[in-house]
């Protein structure tokens, strides 16, 4: 097996980098140096880095404290996402809990203003919101300020800009559920230092977002991404006289797609905008005063973290399919950062192809093709989410697959974001049937195009995706060689019970309610069900700590493919949802690869 597709995964990668407002040459960086996801502090003038982050199998979040004196990060010893939020100081010593009292529990949020910090936790009773001194020399304790048993939490959205606490630490904004679900949350601004609401937005069955306080101490402005119409729009909430202003109201005409705020410019008159139009994006400048929008990053590829520095310089992570993430200066695109080491091989680009599913919808995959002659092995890649997209982006692994000689085809199933909210609501009450449909609709697409084998097809999916790739292995058996699921449900009755409580409240939004509330909803579109009728070998890799799909369901799921004679075969990994380790990844692509060529070989 050729090993130079691997270098795509050892080669170090920076996934976030965070800064704040008063200084800018302080940085805290999530990057794979050293071989796993972690937290370090960079110094940008004078060149140090040191990694902080201790003994946490991964850390996918960072920030700055807004001093400088810290650097926050996620502590999860297990993988299973149950942890604290630890700050290390910058200049070196031990990390200590940011907020000491605060339970042990998942996170749900955390937010920085005024020298305060907003954290939202969520434990198997109750989700809380605590606020208290982000500088840990402060002697001030922390308290609750929100308490419920329904899903809440701090801010969201873009990373630069948290939407939880204004600059100066007056306001906070949190998301609750009390009349909605987690899918479509209310907003309330509260007073910090009295408590009182001041404010409540709600849009029913829509989406709304806080995205970030203007950067101004004293500016009462909040950024949000509302949904009143099909497309995600920006808005801003005045929490001083609770005036609610569409930003741009005319944008649609030269923004189709999603817009919503990436930053706001340091002097709080102009925003940048991140534009996502069928899976491509771009950034914006839009003076607020004037209307003038102003092309600052022009469409191509993925960008899915931006935002504006201190000097007014934006920063972005651009990447394709051929190109690996960097972090490069608008609008010159020169790179910012880099990780000692070596560079990863480039890839092949993704091709947008179009086609219609049973109901008459234009759907979008992205399809990689493998040299030489179609048509060619193929894999059918479903995302995970199912709230996600896929795009123009850096894959390592279907680069190692069309290393491998397969084409790999991966479909924005109805689920999907990026394309509108009716699409993305349809899964409602109708899980599982509608993304497989538009799945097939994408594979039959490549076999009429004579791309596709129809006689050398593999399922592969992860999270959500491997959902799909169990429920279809009962679903459709006629139709695979091989079927590969990672960290994935198979038995969604057991999933619901086993997993964390967002998860839950996910699934009872999303469904209509739980297991015993829909008995006949959850067993039809439940892999279980139809795992009798599976004919395909099928791979199941799974994390021993996963709380989102947990490892008991899985092993259900192994069992009765094994108890009925049918071929399984079963990878668990030490960790939770996400395998944070770069070996182990390698190791999940290799297993992969091996399963399917051996699928292949036999017949």
């Amino acid at each position: 097996m050729n090993g130079d597709w691997k270098r795509r995964f050892t080669a170090p990668e920076i996934r976030s980098v965070r800064w704040s407002g008063g200084t800018r040459d302080r940085l805290a960086v999530v990057s794979t140096e050293g071989g796993a996801t972690g937290a370090w502090a960079w110094d940008l003038k004078g060149g140090d880095r040191r990694r902080v982050s201790g003994a946490s199998v991964g850390t996918e979040e960072a920030f700055v404290t807004p001093d400088g004196l810290g650097i926050v990060w996620w502590e999860d010893l297990l993988g299973d996402e149950r942890g604290r939020w630890m700050v290390t100081p910058y200049d070196g010593g031990p990390a200590a809990p940011l907020i000491a009292d605060a339970p042990h529990a998942w996170a749900a949020g955390i937010s920085f203003g005024g020298g305060l910090v907003a954290a939202g936790y969520s434990t198997d009773d109750e989700y809380a919101i605590w606020v208290g001194p982000a500088d840990r020399r402060s002697e001030a304790p922390a308290r609750v300020v929100y308490q419920s048993r329904r899903p809440a939490g701090v801010g969201s959205g873009w990373p630069q800009g948290s939407g939880g606490l204004s600059a100066d630490g007056r306001f906070l904004c949190l998301r609750h559920s009390e009349r909605s679900d987690i899918a479509h949350p209310a907003l309330r601004i509260v007073d910090v230092p009295t408590g009182g609401a001041l404010g409540e937005l709600l849009d029913p069955g829509r989406t709304i977002v806080p995205l970030a306080w203007s950067p101004v101490a004293g500016d009462a402005r909040l950024l949000l991404v509302r949904e009143l119409t099909d497309r995600m729009r920006p808005w801003i909430w005045d929490a001083g006289s609770g005036d609610l202003t569409e930003v741009g109201a005319d944008l649609s005409v030269e923004l189709p797609g999603d817009v919503a705020p990436a930053s706001w410019y340091p002097d709080g008159r102009s925003l940048l905008l991140h534009h996502d139009h069928e899976a491509i994006s771009s950034l914006h400048r839009l003076d607020l005063a004037s209307g003038i929008l102003e092309a600052v990053v022009a469409p191509g590829g993925t960008i899915d973290d931006a935002g504006v520095r201190p000097d007014r310089s934006v920063w972005y992570r651009y990447e394709d399919g051929a190109t690996p993430p960097s972090w490069r200066r608008a609008p010159d695109g020169a790179s910012v950062l880099a990780c000692p080491g070596e560079r990863a091989p480039a890839g092949a680009r993704w091709e947008a192809t179009w086609f219609e599913n049973p109901i008459g919808q234009r759907i979008q995959g992205w399809l990689l093709r493998p040299p030489g002659r179609a048509p060619y092995p193929t894999i059918l890649n479903a995302h995970g989410g199912p709230d996600w997209h896929v795009s123009d982006r850096w894959d390592p692994v279907a680069q190692a697959y069309v290393d491998h000689g397969f084409a790999v085809l991966s479909v924005n199933y109805r689920g999907s974001t990026g394309f509108g909210a009716a699409f993305r609501e349809s899964l409602h009450g109708n899980v599982g049937f509608p993304e497989s449909e538009d799945l097939l609709a994408g594979l039959d697409h490549l076999v009429g195009l004579g791309i596709a084998d129809p006689d050398r097809v593999f399922f592969e999916g992860w999270s959500w995706g491997g959902y799909l790739a169990n429920l279809n292995a009962g679903l459709h058996p006629e139709r695979w060689r091989g079927i590969a699921a990672g960290i994935p449900t198979g038995d969604y009755v057991a999933a619901h019970y086993e997993c964390g409580p967002a998860i839950r409240a996910w699934d009872v939004a999303t469904m209509g309610g739980d297991p015993l509330e829909l008995p006949e909803l959850y067993h039809e579109r439940n892999p279980m069900t139809y795992v009798e009728r599976v004919a395909a070998p099928v791979l199941l890799i799974a994390g021993d700590h996963d709380l989102r799909c947990p490892l008991g369901q899985v092993m259900v799921y192994a069992h009765a493919l094994r108890r009925l004679g049918k071929p399984v075969e079963l990878h668990v990994y030490p960790g939770g949802h996400h395998a944070n380790r770069v070996d182990e990844r390698i190791r999940h692509v290799e297993l992969v690869l091996d399963f399917f060529e051996r699928c292949l070989a036999g017949g």
